[in-house]
């Protein structure tokens, strides 16, 4: 019976490909639910709204971001 050994771990470059995959994957992740929830912000009421301390200006501001705009924004 022959066996074979696998390498004891991958080599660098593999590692950082795994490394740079899952951090695309990641941010792939953040953006869907920024769209998702931007979604839901733009679907609130007044009501809903005064309950989280925001305008409907501000809501519809933030859910007119683009998905790949990830950055906090500040309160003014």
């Amino acid at each position: 019976m022959t066996t074979r050994s696998l390498p004891a771990s991958p080599t660098p470059a593999i590692r950082t490909r795994d490394l740079h995959g899952a951090a695309w994957l990641d941010w792939l992740r953040r953006a869907l639910h920024a769209v998702e929830s931007r979604r839901q912000l733009a679907q609130m009421d007044r009501r809903m709204l005064a309950d989280i301390g925001i305008s409907r200006a501000e809501a519809l501001e933030e859910a007119a971001r683009a998905p790949w705009d990830l950055t906090p924004r500040g309160r003014r």
